[in-house]
Order: structure tokens, then C-alpha cells, then sequence
């Protein structure tokens, strides 16, 4: 006897064909699948085109007539010769009790809950407040018994415990390259006091656009802080030149504010522009929206607090040298 695979029978039904008699007849195992599939999987006949996609044409039989052993007893086999003999009579057909499939996950047997979000809300904030409910319900398991956050929750957390590990050497590398390039711990300081400005911009953003923050929408932050840095390296790097140019302090940052700005504007502008395509793909676009929103803020704030921070931070004034 073989029992019948790949056809998508009832779960309660079993087909076993016996070999020996169907091969006396000219039939293969192959020819009673494609046969009993067909009627109870259905097969594909033809085609049909709606504006740019095909459509499968699927014929098999009623949900009735699937489901019931009579029928399928019934069912005509066609053999090499031509002739037509029933399914009974080279298989057994059989009601059992459906084997259990037990889910594991290390090892350990889990049922998992899924469910999808209406309009409207976020995934992150659902999966935060029904975790936050299934604490009291926690206290009250077994031994042995817990209840876990999965999916793309599970995920998240993972992802920021990844960048939260490699977030002391990324802070190293940057205070590095700054003291390389500006050789002064106060300019070094004024370079990462700008660094937050473009949350202001990120949350704005990403509240308008109903977009939630997470490890993607972190890693555009992150980009954003790169960027914004450097645009303050090159505001403050100009007010250097322009003091060692001969220029009073105060002249220079007025100077290289006015100087800077077209350069500093457009190069936002290019990078906001090149985030409007990614910004309408689902899994990247809460990094464009971060990056656009942030920019644009960061930007404004940059050409107005930089060259603010800096005279505060001298205690300049018209007068100084």
C-alpha cells in the first residue's frame, strides 16, 4: 500500500492505493494523485487576463462532494487503456483522526497568537500596550509557563539591543575624527551639542505621516546626526579660516553664516529630494520621512543656532577681536 501525497484532501481523510492491483491495470500511483487531486485540489484548465495580471481557471469539484466519502469512492479513474474504473476499487479510502502538529521553538512546544491592526494605529504601540495587559496574566502561570512579545516587536527589540552595543564605539570613532579635523575641544563640543536638533524635525515628521519609530527610523537618526554634524563642522571650519584670514571673530561668523548658507541649503535640499522616492516603500520609508523631517529642521536650526552658540560661546560682540 502507498499512501497518497500532495493532494490537499480533508483532514480527517486518507487515501492508500494498493500498487500491486494498479499496476496489474496500467495505472501508476501518479495518474490516481493527478486524478483524485484534480477532483478534490482542482486543476488548472485555463487562463484568464484581468487588465495586467493572469488569472488561474481552477475546475474541481463542489465542496460537497469533496468532503464526502461516497463521491470520492465514486470517483472514475481513467486507465492507459481508456477505461474508467472507480477509486474504491484501487485504493482504500478511510476516515482517521487528524495526526497533531506541535509547534516548537528551542525546543520548547509554543502556540502563537496572531492578529492584524485596523487603520489608523501603529504596530509598535498596539504590541507595547497588549504586552502591558498580559501582565497581570503572567503572575498568574504555571511553572513553566510564559508569555512572549514575537514577530516584528521581538525584532525591534533585537535590533536596538544591537545598535545600543555598538553605539560606545560609534561615539569614540566620531569624538576621533572631530578632534582630527578641528583640534579643539570647545569646536568639538559645539559640532555634538548640534547633533539633537533634528529630532524636533523627526517627530514632526513621523507624527504627520502616521509612520512608526522604529529600528529603521532609528537608523535614519542616526544618519541624520552624521549630516548634521557636518554641515556645523563646515560652519565652524569657515569661521576659522575667515579669523585666520584676518577677519574679527565676530565678522567671520557673520561672514561664513552668509557665506555658507547656499552651499549648506542645497546639499539639504538634494539629500531631501533623493529620500522622496524610498519614502513611499513600506519598510524603508519611516527612514526617508525621519531623514526629510529632520533635515529640513536641522537645517534652519543649524544656519540660525551655530553661528548663535558660537558668539554665546566666546561672549562676542561687535567690538570683539
Amino acid at each position: 500500500m502507498a499512501r497518497i501525497a500532495g493532494v490537499d484532501l480533508p483532514r480527517d481523510k486518507r487515501v492508500e492505493v494498493a500498487l500491486t492491483y494498479i499496476y496489474g491495470i496500467g495505472l501508476s500511483s501518479a495518474q490516481v494523485a493527478r486524478s483524485l487531486g484534480g477532483a478534490v485540489s482542482g486543476a488548472v484548465i485555463g487562463k484568464y487576463r484581468e487588465d495586467d495580471q493572469l488569472i488561474d481557471v481552477v475546475m474541481r469539484a463542489p465542496p460537497g462532494e469533496r468532503a464526502s466519502l461516497a463521491n470520492l469512492r465514486n470517483l472514475q479513474v481513467r486507465t492507459a487503456s481508456g477505461r474508467s474504473v472507480p477509486l474504491a476499487q484501487v485504493a482504500a479510502i478511510e476516515e482517521t483522526m487528524e495526526e497533531p502538529i506541535v509547534w516548537r521553538r528551542s525546543r520548547v512546544p509554543v502556540i502563537t497568537v496572531r492578529g492584524d491592526i485596523v487603520d489608523g494605529v501603529q504596530a509598535p504601540d498596539v504590541s507595547v500596550r497588549i504586552d502591558r495587559t498580559l501582565e497581570a496574566l503572567r503572575g498568574e502561570l504555571p511553572p513553566g509557563y510564559r508569555i512572549e512579545a514575537g514577530g516584528p516587536f521581538e525584532e525591534n527589540a533585537k535590533a536596538q539591543a544591537s545598535i545600543n552595543a555598538g553605539m560606545p564605539m560609534l561615539a569614540a570613532a566620531v569624538l576621533a575624527l572631530l578632534m582630527i579635523q578641528l583640534r579643539s575641544f570647545s569646536l568639538t563640543a559645539m559640532v555634538l551639542l548640534t547633533a539633537p536638533l533634528g529630532v524636533i524635525g523627526i517627530a514632526a515628521a513621523l507624527l504627520l505621516f502616521a509612520k512608526p519609530f522604529g529600528f529603521v527610523a532609528m537608523l535614519g537618526m542616526i544618519a541624520l546626526g552624521g549630516m548634521i554634524m557636518r554641515n556645523t563642522v563646515i560652519l565652524v571650519d569657515q569661521i576659522r579660516q575667515d579669523v585666520g584670514a584676518g577677519l574679527t571673530r565676530w565678522d567671520a561668523v557673520r561672514e561664513s553664516a552668509v557665506r555658507r548658507f547656499r552651499p549648506i541649503t542645497l546639499t539639504a535640499a538634494a539629500a531631501v529630494l533623493a529620500m522622496i522616492p524610498l519614502s513611499r516603500d513600506v519598510l524603508w520609508g519611516p527612514m526617508a520621512f525621519a531623514i526629510m523631517g529632520g533635515l529640513i529642521v536641522a537645517t534652519a536650526l543649524t544656519l540660525l543656532f551655530v553661528p548663535a552658540l558660537y558668539v554665546a560661546w566666546y561672549r562676542l560682540s561687535p567690538a570683539s577681536r
